[in-house]
């Protein structure tokens, strides 16, 4: 395979050759540097790149050019190589350009000109680009094909696992003529569905998540048998722990049962988190806490879930399954919740195929022109119902309340009444579902009148309530009747320690009734449902963790 490639655009052409020289100086043995004098020239390099089934590591691109600018060009880019890592070439004056653009095209760095010596200002923020690329799947080097049918359950479930996991692949119907063709090559059988083939050649028939994660490049197995820390959960709580853990020296480790980011990585956009005046996915804030973490040497295990804790003198042990454990110091309850059910008659047979918990973004698409139901009053529906707005004729949003005022926020609701063919029913709920092989109606019932109405529709989409993942933890942490764990000065009743409390001291704030494991984020007790308080009670997570070692 030819070596990648480094793509430079600048309409000067003394400062792109200086650029294009130095570049090639420092990684011309490596990677193949194209250099070109407009946005337009520069795109159709990218289209030829991309034809020939090769690889592009970074683009820099100068902001002030004639007919298309730097983060207009950077924009289209994204289209062809999403993994590129981007940098905007700018002069002091453009600084607040850059700035913006660093949320527009999700910019990985700014450059300000002229950058000599190249190896002070410009190889060190290229190699830096280079190495977080390289630790990318790129597609056009592994490229995974998913063969199913639209409504197959487990078709989507292996969809939305690569998905979340940010794994790339294409996805083809068994009944299209590339799709059949697959089937036919692998021996499989139209129905044997969903049908991974990956990159060398080889296939999957419905693979479990743990086998699928494996032989897609994710880790699921630990390189040690002991860690000063376990991050159990790669929510945003659970991220912030292992960032600030693996960056103080704890030899660190994060497990997950399906993929980093929790609810908050499937949000299409999160607009009030500290930082992004613009917003930012729960995706694109998930990959670059994952890599954060990763880059200060945290491990991160997908795909595995624990099912016991258990304490072994000072130790503390997490039981994964089939005979595997981690024993670490200490550990940190980072699982997040997880989305209620909807308990409607016939709903529980169509999830997967027309029934959906979360913001499916995979199926985003296929709602384009359609009239899709959300469920749902917090802002994790109003970011979905403006998100698949893009894409459906019409969103109708289901509260059982009489407004939303007290659920959501106020930027929210703004943007949901300024989008005409979203519409919101108060005093509404769904008390039934039907279709065959998949949803295609929906009774709803006014909870007031208790009138019901019947519409056609093949989506729904449910964001309601939240139920802590903890049930794995009953009888050795002390949790609410809702199952949140318990922690701190929650242990404490009338002044006293919990009878089985073993020290003499009290309960750290986030720790919880067992010593040096604590929790963080949304599956603790009395916690704010929030990113940044989730990421913030990591962090704090990981000053206690060092207390209680500092004290053993």
């Amino acid at each position: 395979m030819a070596n990648p490639t480094i793509l430079t655009v600048d309409d000067d052409p003394a400062v792109s050759r200086a650029v294009a020289r130095d570049i090639r100086r420092r990684y011309g043995d490596r990677y193949r540097v194209v250099r070109a004098v407009s946005g337009d020239e520069a795109l159709d390099a990218l289209r030829e790149i991309k034809l020939r089934g090769e690889q592009l590591a970074v683009m820099l691109a100068d902001y002030r050019m004639p007919e298309m600018n730097g983060i207009e060009f950077l924009e289209a880019a994204m289209d062809l190589f999403p993994l590129a890592r981007r940098v905007l070439l700018t002069a002091y004056a453009d600084t607040d350009a850059a700035i913006d653009a660093i949320n527009v095209v999700d910019l990985d760095h700014y450059l300000l000109k002229p950058w000599n010596p190249p190896e002070q200002h410009l190889y060190p923020v290229i190699d830096t680009l280079l190495d977080a690329w390289l630790a990318t799947p790129d597609p056009t080097a592994t490229e995974t094909r998913v063969v199913g049918h639209r409504w197959s359950a487990p078709s989507f479930a292996v969809r939305d696992f690569l998905t979340r996991n940010l794994v790339p692949y294409r996805w083809l119907l068994s009944d299209e003529p590339e799709g059949a063709r697959l089937l036919t090559a692998a021996g499989a059988a139209a129905t044997d569905v969903p049908l991974v083939v990956l990159a060398d050649g080889t296939s999957m028939v419905a693979p479990a998540e743990g086998d699928l994660a494996a032989r897609v490049g994710l880790s699921t197995v630990p390189t040690s048998d002991f860690y000063d820390l376990v991050v159990v959960g790669g929510g945003p709580a659970g991220l912030g722990a292992a960032v600030y853990g693996a960056s103080e020296g704890l030899r660190t480790v994060l497990v997950e049962r399906e993929a980093t980011g929790g609810q908050a990585g499937q949000s299409s956009r999160i607009e009030n988190y500290l930082g992004f005046p613009d917003g930012v996915s729960g995706s694109q804030l998930t990959e670059r806490a994952r890599r954060q973490a990763l880059k200060f040497g945290a491990e991160i295990l997908s795909a595995r879930e624990c099912v016991a804790l258990e304490t072994a003198g000072s130790a503390r042990v997490l039981r994964l399954g089939a005979g595997a454990s981690i024993t670490a110091h200490t550990v940190v309850l980072a699982t997040g919740v997880s989305y209620r059910r909807l308990t409607a008659p016939g709903l529980e047979d169509f999830t997967g195929a027309g029934v959906f918990y979360g913001s499916a973004v995979t199926e985003a698409l296929s709602c384009e022109g359609e009239e899709i139901f959300i469920v749902g009053g917090a802002n994790s529906a109003g970011q979905a119902a403006v998100y698949f707005s893009h894409y459906a004729r019409r969103v109708h949003l289901l509260i059982r309340g009489g407004d939303l005022v007290r659920s959501m926020s106020s930027y929210l609701i703004d943007q949901l009444n300024a989008i005409d063919h979203i519409v919101v029913h108060p005093w509404t709920e769904v008390v039934d579902g039907k279709g065959n092989g998949h949803l295609q109606q929906l009774t709803l019932r006014d909870t007031r009148s208790g009138a019901t109405d019947t519409v056609n529709t093949s989506w729904l989409f449910v964001f309601i309530g939240a139920e802590p993942r903890t049930d794995w933890l009953d009888g050795t942490v002390a949790r609410d009747p809702r199952g949140f764990v318990v922690t701190g000065p929650d242990l404490i009743a009338d002044g006293r320690r919990p009878a089985d409390w073993p020290l003499h001291r009290d309960p750290y704030h986030l720790e919880c009734s067992v010593p040096g494991v604590f929790a963080a984020g949304d599956v603790r007790a009395a916690s704010v449902k929030r990113v940044a308080s989730a990421v913030g009670e990591g962090a704090m997570a990981v000053t206690l963790v060092h207390r209680y070692m500092e004290a053993q």
